[in-house]
């Protein structure tokens, strides 16, 4: 869709400008929270950009760097004089200190962790957290330099035992410095600070909601596509699901979503996923049978990545083949996400043109011409599942974990054989059952079952066995880039064990996986 065209709701943003900190997504999506749409740019963004687009407020994020290193990350001087109201966070309030005439130095002691903040001026920024000043506030640092000297017309707000700015502002100006977190659970108060800023000082309304996204996205689409047709590869994920939908409500009978079914699913994921798109919502689905020549690509193949390969491969050609059938074709349709994009920013190059290669339909090749429609390039993944209950997508597939592209492929661990498939979707699908039916379900990222290359001896009944290892895999994580092994109840444990073992022929020895990421990955390949 087109980059250049802004909606109404993109009227009133935040621009949050990036200077390499791993918080950088997470003030964005604070933003948000407060149905205010905020977008990162790069820290080189011109001021002359900023001011064409007229955000309503800049936020300057932390970052890794001292101002003083050599090739430390700046922006342009003259956003200070567009007349925005700004807010320097950590990183970001000590450029503003130096780029404004203060001086920043090395503090005496590095300031990592939680630390109380006592504020003594009840300021817009503070408002409501106290009746009486001073007040006192945990807050998350995380920060060596530190403001020795403030800018003319800068009050100091707030403090801490080692930082004697911790806070600060020209109220004149409107442009703030705050030395802690805001957007980090640590800082409980955070989420309260970060709101008097949107609404108080930039005088936002809160405009960033479900509903009109979803009018104003099927009205781009429609503007976009006009009477041309569109592809999209559907998985039965939430991400493909939003975009099916909303192309489905933008042109109807238009939209051809190709399934592939590679064999590697789980237990009746193929027959949900018609039942749901093609019952439920009259979509125009192809389901694409291809199991048989998936597992053939796999006889023989323990290499994990050589695994990937093979099925990605295999995947292009399906796809491709099957959307050739719909003729002269001139769209294509994916399910990229904000994080998607944003992952290729660099603190001082810009934003990168290229999206990494499986965010592409499996890296469809280029001589097919199609051009993309990428409906939730804007979103995060919380985004996006509100965006599918306001559309009527069921429960299952909006709160479906994380699963991955090569499918239970790299939940065997070793060669792959229609055999063991139907051994791990049988147990799998134990997992997922039970697992249903536990009350702190929703606080685990993923939960499945793992079959390893490793018999061991057993008895059933009078029975010697000699039979698949399982391995049950539950984690917990925030955005599954770190993850720690789920605390199940012995209960739980004991009734999935039972369960597969008695229920599932292949299998008489479970085995509970207690690693966390790092150093283990959540998948086992």
């Amino acid at each position: 869709m087109p980059k250049n065209k802004k909606s109404n709701i993109h009227k009133e943003w935040i621009a949050v400008m990036d200077f390499g900190s791993q918080y950088t997504q997470l003030i964005a999506r604070r933003i948000r929270e407060q149905k205010v749409y905020s977008e990162i740019i790069s820290c080189r963004t011109p001021a002359s950009e900023l001011k064409k687009r007229g955000p309503a407020g800049i936020i300057l994020s932390g970052g890794p760097s001292s101002v003083y290193d050599q090739n430390a990350p700046a922006c342009d001087p003259a956003i200070f004089r567009l007349g925005a109201p700004i807010l320097g966070i950590c990183y970001g309030m000590q450029l503003t200190a130096r780029l404004m005439g203060g001086h920043v130095k090395p503090g005496k002691a590095r300031e990592y962790g939680h630390a109380q903040l006592i504020i003594k001026d009840k300021n817009v920024l503070f408002k409501h957290l106290f009746k009486r000043l001073p007040g006192r506030i945990n807050v998350w640092m995380s920060h060596g330099d530190q403001v020795e000297q403030m800018p003319a017309g800068f009050k100091a707000l707030a403090s801490t035992a080692t930082c004697p700015v911790a806070a600060m502002a020209d109220f004149s100006k409107k442009i703030y410095g705050i030395q802690f977190h805001p957007e980090v659970v640590h800082t409980p108060k955070g989420t309260a600070i970060l709101r008097q800023f949107v609404f108080s000082v930039c005088q936002c309304k809160g405009l960033w909601e479900t509903a009109r996204f979803i009018e104003e996205t099927i009205e781009k689409i429609r503007d976009t596509v006009g009477r041309q047709h569109v592809v999209c590869g559907l998985s039965g994920g939430v991400d493909s699901s939003v975009v099916a939908l909303l192309l489905h409500r933008a042109i109807g009978p238009r939209l051809h979503c190709i399934f592939v079914d590679n064999g590697l699913l789980r237990l009746g994921e193929a027959e949900q996923v018609e039942k749901t798109f093609r019952q439920a919502f009259g979509i125009d689905l192809h389901v694409a049978d291809a199991s048989a020549s998936f597992l053939r690509e796999l006889k023989g193949v323990t290499d994990p990545e050589l695994k990937r390969k093979r099925i990605g491969k295999r995947f292009i050609d399906v796809f491709t083949a099957e959307a050739r059938k719909f003729g002269k074709v001139k769209y294509l349709a994916q399910g990229t996400l904000y994080p998607d994009v944003i992952e290729s920013f660099s603190p001082v190059g810009g934003p990168s043109a290229t999206i990494k290669s499986h965010h592409n339909v499996g890296g469809l090749p280029k001589n097919l011409k199609w051009k993309l429609i990428e409906p939730l390039r804007e979103l995060f993944k919380d985004e996006v599942r509100a965006v599918g209950r306001e559309l009527g997508l069921p429960d299952a597939i909006i709160n479906r974990q994380p699963f991955p592209g090569p499918g239970l492929a790299v939940r065997i661990v070793g060669a792959v054989t229609a055999e063991l498939v139907k051994i791990l979707q049988n147990a799998d699908s134990i997992v997922q059952e039970e697992i249903a039916g536990y009350k702190y379900a929703h606080e685990l990222w993923q939960s499945f079952a793992v079959l390893l290359p490793v018999k061991s001896v057993g008895v059933m009944g009078d029975f010697r066995t000699y039979e698949n290892v399982c391995v049950l895999r539950a984690v917990t994580s925030q955005d599954g880039m770190t993850a720690d092994w789920a605390r199940l109840p012995a209960s739980l444990l004991g009734k999935i064990s039972g369960r597969i073992i008695n229920e599932v022929k292949g299998i008489n020895r479970m085995v509970y996986d207690i690693s966390s990421k790092p150093p283990a990955t959540i998948e086992w390949e």
